[in-house]
């Protein structure tokens, strides 16, 4: 019972730290370049990877554990934050947030394609529903609609299905957090490399808005967040807490709100609503 409870609480944290990831994304590009935050955010957490990884003696992966890292690298540390980025300079956080309650169903899929799962016959009926859902959504006249950043977001989460998914393969082997940081670690020359190339100019001013959005993006959303994620799923067990991600469109679109006022739609908290139903409903039938 002490271990579900913890679970449920660390999961729980690590969910609502994601779900500010969005509207924090938001914030910090009033002050910085796509390309810099990207960079910037992943070598800076890269910095509180090895720090943790050196303090706690973590063993180094095994040899062919490194091509598993590059595709997650590739897709947590490097895709989803660019291309989530690039979305946001042409929609509101609120309405990307809706694409991210797809999130679960991208990572379950390359789990079929990469794990060899054969889930029922329902489970792809729901998860066709949900990807209708938001495609509808997509083409819908709302306010916020941009084909550009939808196809972004779009994208986002088909990189980010692909990494969640190779970093649970992995997980079994390394463990959670050390799957983020040796993949940080991975990505850390890189990223460090287009930091320095993307430097904005100091002679314009930064708003505290944009400091405090890179902060949380490179501290919580790439690494804080993922420890406490990890951990949840670790003492209360993958299938019961990972039902706390169908909340995070719900909370993301009223962090957007409250924090960045932004218009929060009929249309997004029913599409929303949608996702989550049909995310649910598959998962249940996998």
């Amino acid at each position: 019972m002490k271990g579900s409870v913890e679970g449920w609480g660390s999961g729980a944290i690590g969910m609502a730290i994601f779900s500010g990831s969005l509207p924090a994304t938001r914030a910090a590009l009033e002050g910085f370049a796509p390309l810099f935050l990207t960079g910037a955010r992943a070598t800076l957490a890269a910095l509180l990877a090895a720090l943790c990884l050196a303090w706690l003696r973590q063993p180094r992966p095994a040899r062919q554990d490194f091509a598993s890292l590059g595709i997650v690298a590739l897709g947590v540390v490097a895709g989803f934050p660019l291309l989530t980025a690039l979305a946001l300079q042409h929609i509101t956080s609120a309405h990307a947030i809706v694409f991210v309650g797809l999130l679960p169903l991208s990572t379950a899929l390359f789990g079929v394609l990469r794990g060899g799962e054969r889930p029922r016959p329902l489970f792809w009926l729901f998860a066709c529903v949900g990807a209708a859902a938001v495609s509808g959504f997509a083409l819908s006249r709302d306010g916020a609609a941009s084909p550009v950043g939808d196809l972004a977001m779009i994208a986002a989460i088909l990189v980010c299905g692909l990494g969640y998914a190779e970093g649970a393969m992995l997980t079994r082997r390394l463990g959670g957090w050390q799957v983020i940081s040796w993949a940080l670690l991975l990505a850390s020359p890189v990223m460090l490399l287009l930091t320095l190339i993307t430097l904005p100019d100091i002679s314009q001013p930064v708003t505290a808005a944009a400091w405090l959005g890179l902060a949380y993006v490179s501290v919580f959303s790439m690494f804080i967040g993922f420890a406490f994620w990890y951990r949840g799923l670790a003492r209360g067990g993958t299938a019961t807490v990972g039902q706390l991600q169908l909340l995070q469109p719900f909370l993301g679109l009223a962090l957007a709100s409250l924090l960045l006022h932004e218009p929060v739609s009929a249309a997004m908290v029913v599409a929303a609503a949608v996702v989550v139903l049909c995310v649910a409903m598959a998962r249940r039938w996998a």
